[in-house]
């Protein structure tokens, strides 16, 4: 069996909706398999109504679950749907209100942050870009993510200086109609044959329809996750898989050390790296009660992005003692407590307030399913 079939085996252990409703409640029926057919129109009848190339969302969204092995269900269509339509609207390519400013501003701080004088670096912009058109006007007629992108990627790849301001990387971090991280797609495609041709590169294609649901229905739905409500699955699209379960982790952690934490899903840094992050801390004070050196700690906060967190004797041991201390069994799953910080944004937003909204087209969408006759 491949790496995919097993991830997938592994997501549908609990009977019919784990990827989204966990293994806990009454045991379900496993779905029905649809036939292609089938599967097509039930994605035709839950997406909604007007949307821009129906056609063209319908074959996507039935290719990635097809390439995944990700059972066309109700419950998986409307998730899909209600992300597509919280990120753009179904928009492949939305345009964003004032991005020419947005970019502007974005390049003047990240020149000072690299300490180079705007005055320079404005110079630099003004410079013949590949297209022929100076980077500047080709920063004024951006209307897109993915024409700023293009412009981005230019700018590290042919001009000095924009590798130094830039520090060698494109500063768009999410891409296409479902807003996928460009950094999980790639990682995702290390391991996952991609089941389209890759032109220019992989983050262009993740600014296509196909290539941003394509690697969106990967993030959203395969990883094995037992919550009770998809709203956790939500938060995780917008916070990183296992976001959900790993701030009832610190919550848990909290009451059981005495140490307030932000419940925010970060457990440990990316690569391991110094300094160890907050969560890391309140774990060691618990060492002598747990049982577990520092290092011990260290390695089981390791497998906080994976699954089998769950089963590593910090996550058992800290839940065990918090629980004694309240008298009362603790939560697996809360949403994290994330601010949501992006040029783009211009209010105050959270991960609480994007997963609520998009479970809210969810359940309007699984409204739907139940009165025309999709499910039970």
């Amino acid at each position: 069996m491949s790496t995919s079939s097993l991830r997938t085996a592994r997501g549908f252990a609990c009977l019919g909706l784990a990827l989204l409703a966990g293994c806990g409640g009454p045991v379900k029926p496993e779905p029905e398999t649809l036939s292609p057919e089938q599967a097509r129109a039930l994605i035709d009848r839950l997406l909604p109504a007007r949307i821009p190339d129906r056609n063209g969302w319908v074959t996507d969204i039935h290719a990635a679950f097809t390439a995944i092995d990700i059972t066309t269900t109700a419950e998986h269509v409307c998730a899909v749907a209600a992300v597509a339509e919280q990120e753009s609207g179904f928009e492949s390519n939305p345009a964003i209100p004032g991005l020419p400013a947005i970019a502007m501003k974005e390049i003047d701080q990240r020149a000072e942050h690299a300490g180079i004088p705007a005055l320079v670096v404005h110079a630099a912009l003004h410079l013949p870009s590949p297209s022929g058109r100076s980077y500047s006007e080709r920063i004024e007629a951006a209307r897109t993510e993915r024409d700023l992108s293009d412009i981005f990627e230019d700018l590290v790849g042919v001009v000095p200086l924009g590798r130094m301001f830039l520090a060698d990387r494109n500063p768009i971090r999410t891409a296409g109609p479902m807003q996928v991280s460009v950094s999980y797609a790639e990682a995702y495609a290390d391991t996952h044959a991609y089941p389209y041709p890759v032109g220019r590169s992989l983050r262009r294609e993740v600014f296509t329809r196909r290539g941003s649901v394509y690697f969106g229905v990967a993030h959203l739905l395969d990883y094995a996750a037992a919550y009770d409500q998809p709203l956790y699955r939500f938060a995780d699209y917008n916070a990183g898989q296992y976001a959900s379960r790993n701030a009832a982790f610190q919550h848990a952690l909290s009451l059981a050390s005495g140490i307030p934490l932000a419940d925010d899903g970060e457990l440990v840094r990316l690569g391991g790296g110094d300094p160890p992050t907050s969560t890391e801390l309140a774990a060691r004070v618990l060492r002598q009660r747990i049982d577990l050196s520092e290092a011990d700690i260290h390695d089981d906060l390791q497998h906080s992005r994976r699954a089998d967190f769950e089963q590593t004797e910090l996550y058992e041991k800290v839940y065990a003692l918090a629980e004694r201390s309240q008298a009362h069994p603790l939560p697996r799953a809360q949403v994290p407590r994330i601010e949501l910080k992006s040029p783009k944004i211009t209010r105050h937003l959270t991960t609480a307030w994007y997963a609520s909204r998009v479970d809210g087209r969810f359940q309007g969408c699984m409204q739907r399913a139940r009165a025309n006759g999709a499910m039970p």
